[in-house]
């Protein structure tokens, strides 16, 4: 990571005077990144594995954080999907450049129910719903017109009625184990602060070295 220049000494990120519940510092750190006005700041990196272990990472949007976890949305079939369901643990990463502030969260992932899914399903945008029901997410194509062909017959089908959840998208959610907040600060001298869930729901924090 590029070496910091512009960090606020006086923002400390003092593990003995932060809140003591990470969700709650993560979503006041979510509400100041938007508040610059940066281009999507709920993006985040998801990383997945195969059964055996090999991983893969992409971009996507968080659509949900609160006391029970990260919440994000895809195509069941989907290449991360399938990882998933082999090996339902995953990290996800936040990185907001203009405060200097990275988020990084690893855990278990569960499907939320499906009438979460419809619920939210019904809030997105008419052509992101068409594009649920016409991409074959992560599956070969012979080209983008088929896609375009499958949209049009879609909006064709839907054109006087409202189109329902397919039943290969939905949603998951992120249950956190650790969460680590940094916060950029000169000389490379990084402020690292970690949560650790323990079996009773509890959390703990330490102090990393940068």
């Amino acid at each position: 990571m590029k070496e910091t220049q512009n960090s606020d000494a006086a923002e400390d990120l003092d593990e003995r005077a932060i809140d003591r519940n990470p969700l709650k510092l993560f979503q006041h750190w979510l509400d100041e990144a938007m508040a610059t006005g940066m281009h999507l700041p709920e993006a985040m990196t998801l990383a997945t594995a195969t059964a055996d272990g090999k991983p893969s990472a992409r971009l996507l949007l968080l659509k949900q954080a609160d006391q029970g976890g990260f919440v994000f949305y895809t195509n069941y079939n989907s290449k991360k999907a399938g990882d998933l369901d082999a090996n339902p643990f995953a990290a996800l990463v936040f990185y907001w450049p203009q405060l200097e502030r990275q988020v990084r969260v690893e855990g278990r992932v569960e499907r939320i129910s499906e009438a979460e899914s419809d619920e939210y399903f019904k809030t997105r945008p008419r052509e992101s719903q068409i594009g649920a029901h016409a991409s074959p997410q992560s599956d070969v194509i012979p080209s983008r017109a088929m896609l375009q062909q499958r949209v049009e017959e879609l909006e064709k089908l839907y054109l006087d009625r409202d189109i329902d959840r397919p039943a290969h998208w939905g949603g998951y959610r992120l249950l956190p184990e650790r969460i680590e907040f940094w916060k950029g600060r000169p000389g490379r001298l990084h402020d690292r602060i970690l949560y650790e869930r323990q079996a009773n729901g509890s959390w703990t924090i330490s102090r990393l070295a940068p």
